[in-house]
């Protein structure tokens, strides 16, 4: 009898072992439990815990990104803007973020008023309120949530006080079926009215999150106009918005360079985020990856072939105190007809113009150039909206070096002329000049 109990262990044992083989990822992330976010407040000062450990975001905006990226430059969570972007649903996004080691704050789509939602429809507003709860019903045991944002820019051309009602409502939802994680919503700057609405009618989630581009400079000023004196995070910051920068004379947004753009996400992290350490809990840089809007490197700290630019290097030095090993190549010059961006350039059709840059690469590496020229974006989207890219106008530029020709298109109109510095390891310094052709 001993003999066989000895044999029946030894076999149990090894289909133990077997079964724990076979066991998916899916089921395995199933096995453990949800992480508990919360926020305290001690003294002055609120910390956000994560399974009772401080916990400080140091994050990024990311709904189609490169996850294990973020991982590797020092970043610990990522933020989204809905549970499916339509490429990949909410729970393989954070069963990838768990692989990683990343928490996620993540994003509940709301219907938006500039979109056409209506706040006194309450059939739309409780069919709505159904759909988010059976969302956060399938996802609120995953142990990369830690935070649900409600909507995002709800208030950004909206008129009707009563979407803060449906975001309260949401809220509440959410912590009575999610006992585990908190709720933000994420809001288009500050303003006293906005946080009066904000704390009457939505006083439930437990910090509120801010976005703000060129003008975050002015948030320590704004909070304390606002009177807030509860936790927030950050979740969108980065480049000078299209709206804030100086235009042509024709209207089209003069964009900063890559180099540029990174010494303005160093300082505006340095003057606006890391300083506030009793009221803040962290941020989410925009955009970890790349998008068309107004242009199609004016918001990705990416390049649409994944490449790095310099804000990345920038991102990796706060978040590891360090900067990477092999940094982005920097744009010191960039000229079209001798002329710079703001310089109201007119060309004439089908004549031949220089156009020049200087790039320097710490490393020493070799520069690789790449020449496009696109008419000006005229599907303007807003808010963020989707916008299509316009198409590349062929064999009008002559030469792939620092230094090029340009033959003006022959059709009058709005252009651009991009230049893209790629170093051959992962890394491209950008930078464009808008042209009008008479």
């Amino acid at each position: 009898m001993c003999a066989l109990n000895k044999y029946m262990i030894a076999f149990f044992l090894m289909l133990l072992m077997y079964g724990c083989k076979k066991m998916t990822k899916n089921e395995a992330v199933k096995e453990v439990r949800p992480t508990k976010a919360e926020i305290k407040k001690e003294g002055d000062a609120y910390q956000l815990y994560i399974n009772g450990n401080p916990f400080y975001i140091k994050g990024a905006g990311l709904e189609f990104g490169d996850i294990s990226k973020l991982a590797e430059h020092g970043g610990n969570s990522f933020r989204t803007w809905r549970t499916d972007n339509g490429q990949r649903a909410g729970r393989e996004v954070l069963d990838e973020a768990y692989e990683h080691g990343l928490y996620v704050t993540m994003g509940l789509e709301v219907g938006r008023e500039r979109h056409g939602f209506d706040y006194n429809d309450e059939g739309a507003v409780k069919d709505q309120f159904e759909r988010i709860k059976a969302e956060v019903i399938e996802l609120k045991d995953h142990p990369a949530l830690i935070i649900w944002a409600i909507g995002n820019e709800l208030n950004l051309r909206a008129t009707n006080p009563k979407v803060w009602d449906a975001v309260n409502e949401l809220s509440k939802m959410i912590h009575e079926v999610d006992q585990n994680h908190l709720t933000t919503t994420t809001l288009a700057g500050m303003s006293k009215e906005l946080i009066d609405d904000i704390k009457e009618r939505a006083s439930d989630l437990d910090l509120l999150s801010i976005q703000m581009y060129g003008d975050i400079v002015n948030l320590p000023k704004y909070i304390a106009e606002t009177s807030w004196d509860g936790a927030y995070i950050v979740t969108e910051w980065g480049a000078t918005g299209h709206w804030e920068v100086p235009t042509t004379e024709w209207n089209a947004p003069i964009e900063n360079n890559s180099t540029v753009k990174a010494n303005f996400y160093l300082e505006r992290f340095k003057k606006a985020i890391e300083p506030d350490s009793d009221q803040c809990l962290g941020s989410y840089v925009f955009l970890w990856g790349q998008k068309q809007e107004r242009t199609p490197t004016w918001y990705g700290i990416f390049m649409e072939n994944g490449n790095e630019t310099e804000s990345v290097d920038v991102m990796h030095y706060l978040w590891n105190k360090k900067w990477p090993g092999n940094r982005s190549p920097q744009v010191l010059d960039f000229k079209l007809d001798g002329k710079l961006a703001q310089d109201n350039i007119y060309l004439e059709a089908g004549k031949t113009y220089n156009a020049q840059v200087q790039i320097e690469d710490s490393d020493g590496d070799t520069i690789q150039y790449v020449w496009d020229v696109k008419p000006e974006s005229t599907d303007l989207g807003d808010g963020g909206d989707f916008e299509t890219t316009p198409e590349s106008i062929a064999n009008i530029i002559i030469g792939n070096s620092d230094h090029v020709q340009l033959t003006a298109p022959q059709e009058s109109g709005a252009y651009r002329i991009f230049i893209y510095a790629s170093d051959g390891h992962g890394h491209t310094a950008h930078a464009n000049i808008p042209f009008y052709v008479n």
